[in-house]
């Protein structure tokens, strides 16, 4: 118990003396160096990809320690090669990226007789597979896209339009009632684009039907919860935050207004987020954190951070609030500074590790990007190229990059998920060199699949008649207090 304490005093010490840095202890990076930099990434990006090819091509992961293929549902979807392939085509690595695409176009089969999770295939594979189609044109992308559309579509016929959380791909049963405000509202950017490109307007009807089902379901004072019933729109866990479960669902209520324009996307934004910083944020010792709350009352439940919440500083510049973005980017990266690597969860009060495992995940990485393209501050470059050492020096593995079961005593854990060549190794890229991709002429999927604005095929309720729904009240059982 004393050692805890001394570990906790430490830490507390520790992230205290890195949240009152006036600049990075190390010198700022500059155009040379950020160049360099990028081609370390690219290179490290292609020591696993080659790994994932010798051990793994024509499976859905590979196991970086004991170097065996992984495939989710026991028959391959090819999840690695369709979440790279943005990431091969941004980097110039023409030769690889196109034989992931002839891999995809020859070999991917969505007619499998295996029931997947609606929610990883969308954001993995649909937002892939059409990211890859507007890089490339190749209509055989957009086929397979499409394909996969029709077959998740049974998701959405549950009595409240809440998506079920299983599809079997083959008979179009559904299962699975318990889900959350991510899985449910973290459709449409995929789903719409599809629209947009097909000229079929079912795709984006259903998925917006279930992000306004999920808002309309937000407690008196605006909050959502961490945990839903799809068929009975009954609330089972009332926590509220930013985080894993609810954490991309307030992502695509920004992200859908900004790239179909649609009016009800932004006004369930501009609610949502009033609510999130009046009882969310929590300000510590002169440091800027998002903690948990009741749903209902506001109160404060938990003072946790983590690997998924430091997402919420890109979303925060995105929408244009650049400021308080700086200010949570400093807390996330001072939490990355106390183990020389982020935590899965962090008690920024108490500064202990309630899990301490790091599983190669994107998000902070994402948000120093963005926070890089809004201000241009140096810093953001230096931040960068700390984690980027930090990631190579207790991640790299003989095949490819391993997460770590801790972050304390660095010891690895045999995966690699497929969103490290999607997400991780591209917003590293990205930030080194932000030239590769126009950042304002694309919003990105939770995936970091970049995905453009579609010629508007289908002149219909982009923000029509879905309006009125978002004032009416829900018929049949609800929590209380729903609007």
């Amino acid at each position: 118990m004393f050692r805890a304490l001394c570990i906790n005093v430490f830490a507390a010490s520790l992230l205290a003396s890195r949240l009152c840095a006036a600049a990075p202890a190390e010198p700022p990076v500059d155009a040379a160096e950020s160049a360099k930099l990028a081609g370390e990434v690219k290179a490290e990006f292609m020591h696993a990809w080659s790994s994932y090819r010798r051990y793994a091509w024509g499976h859905d992961d590979l196991d970086p320690i004991s170097k065996r293929p992984r495939d989710w549902y026991g028959k391959p979807l090819l999840m690695t090669p369709v979440d790279a392939l943005d990431t091969l085509i941004l980097m110039g690595l023409r030769d690889e990226a196109d034989a992931a695409r002839e891999l995809i176009a020859t070999k991917l089969d969505f007619d499998q007789d295996i029931y997947v999770k609606n929610f990883e295939i969308t954001i993995r594979l649909l937002g892939g597979l059409l990211s890859s189609y507007q890089l490339t044109g190749d209509a055989r992308l957009l086929h397979k896209a499409e394909d996969l559309g029709h077959r998740l579509l049974p998701v959405f016929d549950s009595p409240t339009g809440l998506p079920y959380v299983e599809v079997n791909l083959h008979t179009g049963k559904t299962r699975g009632t318990k889900t959350n405000p991510a899985e449910t509202g973290t459709l449409l950017l995929e789903l719409g684009t599809l629209s947009k490109l097909t000229g079929e307007p079912r795709f984006y009807d259903k998925a917006k039907r279930a992000l306004v089902e999920t808002y309309r379901r937000r407690s008196p004072i605006g909050l959502v919860g961490e945990e839903i019933d799809a068929a009975t729109g009954r609330w089972t866990s009332t926590e509220s935050h930013v985080s894993g479960g609810i954490d991309s669902y307030y992502e695509y209520l920004w992200k859908c207004a900004r790239l179909f324009g649609d009016a009800d996307c932004k006004a369930m934004w501009t609610t949502s987020i009033g609510a999130i910083n009046r009882y969310l944020a929590d300000d510590v010792d002169g440091a800027l954190w998002y903690g948990y709350a009741n749903m209902q009352t506001g109160a404060r439940t938990h003072t946790t951070f983590g690997a998924l919440d430091a997402f919420f500083p890109a979303l925060l510049a995105l929408s244009g609030d650049v400021k308080r973005a700086a200010r949570l980017q400093d807390s996330a990266f001072a939490m990355w500074q106390v183990n020389g690597i982020e935590p899965e969860v962090y008690d920024y009060r108490t500064h202990a590790i309630p899990y301490p495992g790091y599983a190669l995940r994107p998000e902070i990485v994402e948000s120093t990007y963005y926070l890089y393209h809004y201000t241009h501050d140096p810093k953001y470059l230096a931040m960068g190229r700390t984690m980027f050492r930090d990631f190579v020096r207790w991640c790299r593995t003989d095949a490819g990059y391993a997460a770590l079961a801790s972050v304390v005593t660095k010891a690895k854990k045999d995966r690699m998920e497929s969103y490290v060549f999607a997400e991780t190794f591209k917003y590293y890229y990205l930030l080194f060199a932000p030239e590769a991709l126009d950042f304002d002429a694309v919003t990105f999927n939770t995936e970091a699949h970049p995905l453009r604005a579609a010629t508007n095929v289908v002149q219909r309720r982009q923000a029509g008649k879905l309006s009125d729904s978002l004032r009416q009240p829900i018929t049949g059982p609800g929590p209380e207090g729903v609007r």
